[in-house]
């Protein structure tokens, strides 16, 4: 009979379903859903361009966590006990850079797992905010559902059996249930399965902040191992403070008349001696190897790479032209830019650019004399190396150089320390990031070369030639 007035309430049964599956769900995961919403504050979700929220979310999740390591410090009690260790070691040549370099590497593999923790933060974020997204939009229908649920509880159905009187009323909540229920079903599994994920996600964030946390600990008691020990190592050298100092400030004149790189280097190893030396050595070492028989030279890199190469070498244990493919890249980070691509002026880049983090270690990729460490023009701080077989590489974008002109390096020994944001040099022209990035470009002669035949498949591969 009032079967007409009753119908039109049955296009808001979905609705209802799914606002009752919603509240049942919430008496299911009442303590998760309370915590989320008032422990976390959700960033804003862009469906727009999936790419561009990527790279907000990890450009803000890096810059929370480089604001959390600015914070934190090595306590006084775990720095003396370093500097005890330190004090410790045999104060030899081969045991001082075997330490260092050693040191250096455990760096970089911290260095490597604070920036996999900032992408990862930054993903967990994504899909947090995702979750939190889709309960934000499910919030009226709550509150809609809600208010229905308060009056059915002043005003319940009657049981299917009490009265005659009853039993239409009761088949007919029979039937409303009947329809009902397989919405309320789902929904409630839904917003079971979305509050879940978000105790999961939240859970995950926290652990990820913690070893993000412990990361950055670990890294700053190395930072100290390495400077320390840096400090002992250079007190073997045989060149006195003033020397040092005066070969300093020499080349320092050659750089501010210098115009380009090659007449740099070129001035540098011609009258600065130490780094004349270097030259020297190396290219007394390409001709001994020039001599050899092809099975000599064969013989010989065998036994380099199969055994421990002289720690107290001065000249590159391998010809550098036979280390294309061993090579790791120099700091831990991505590359931008490519040997070749344009590099904002309407010229080619005449290297590669590698977008790194404030604090990241720069490590030498190969052995090679430092024919230069300091400022040069618009390319900021410099290190160049001189790696045999008429080669030299140029590294710039550094904050803190760690080297020395004239000092020899085997592969893996600490170069720099990137700083706190991107240099504005010639080098860096029309890059995409305000992060720190790193300069590479190969030379042979007076030529740039493309570097990425030498660099391991992944970038992450090592070329350790003193092991």
């Amino acid at each position: 009979m009032d079967a007409p007035h009753r119908r039109p309430k049955k296009a808001r049964l979905p609705q209802v379903a799914a606002g009752l599956g919603l509240a049942v769900a919430i008496s299911v995961l009442p303590q998760a859903f309370a915590q989320e919403t008032t422990a976390t504050q959700p960033r804003s979700v862009t469906e727009a361009d999936p790419t561009a929220e990527l790279q907000r979310e990890r450009d803000l999740t890096r810059s929370e966590l480089e604001t959390l390591s600015r914070t934190m410090t090595l306590s006084a009690e775990k720095a003396e006990s370093l500097k005890q260790n330190i004090d410790a070691l045999e104060k030899s040549t081969v045991s001082l850079r075997s330490a260092l370099i050693d040191s250096a590497n455990r760096r970089k593999q911290l260095d490597k797992q604070i920036a996999a923790s900032g992408e990862k933060l930054a993903d967990l974020n994504i899909r947090r905010d995702k979750v939190h997204g889709s309960l934000k939009e499910r919030r009226g229908l709550l509150a809609e559902v809600l208010a229905a649920l308060q009056r059915m509880g002043r005003n319940p159905p009657p049981a299917l059996l009490v009265t005659p009187d009853d039993a239409l009323a009761s088949v007919r909540s029979a039937i409303l249930l009947g329809a009902v229920v397989p919405g309320i079903r789902k929904e409630t599994e839904r917003l079971a399965a979305d509050l879940q994920e978000l105790a999961t996600l939240s859970a995950a964030i926290l652990a990820e902040k913690a070893n993000f946390a412990t990361t950055v600990t670990n890294n700053l008691e190395e930072e100290r191992r390495m400077d320390l020990l840096i400090v002992e190592n250079d007190k073997l050298s045989r060149k006195t403070v003033d020397e040092l100092e005066a070969e300093r400030r020499h080349a320092k004149e050659l750089a501010a008349r210098a115009t380009s790189l090659e007449g740099l280097i070129g001035s540098l190893e011609t009258e600065i001696a130490s780094v004349g030396e270097a030259a020297a050595l190396a290219q007394a070492e390409e001709e001994k190897r020039r001599a050899m028989t092809d099975e000599q030279r064969q013989k010989a890199k065998e036994l380099a790479e199969s055994g421990v190469p002289d720690k107290n070498r001065i000249a590159p244990a391998y010809a550098f032209s036979d280390l294309k493919n061993k090579l790791e890249l120099p700091v831990a980070g991505e590359i931008i830019r490519q040997f070749g691509d344009a590099d904002g002026t309407g010229h080619p880049a005449k290297g590669m650019t590698i977008a790194s983090t404030p604090g990241m270690l720069v490590t030498a990729p190969a052995d090679g004399s430092v024919v230069f460490a300091g400022v040069f023009r618009s390319y900021g701080q410099v290190v160049i190396l001189n790696t045999g077989d008429g080669y030299h590489l140029v590294m710039s974008g550094m904050d803190q150089i760690k080297t020395r002109q004239g000092k020899f390096v085997f592969a893996g020994e600490p170069l720099a320390v990137m700083g706190e944001k991107r240099v504005a040099s010639a080098t860096a022209l029309a890059l995409e990031t305000d992060r720190p990035t790193l300069y590479i470009e190969f030379r042979k002669g007076d030529q740039p070369v493309d570097s990425r035949p030498w660099w391991t498949a992944t970038g992450t591969g090592k070329a350790r030639n003193d092991t």
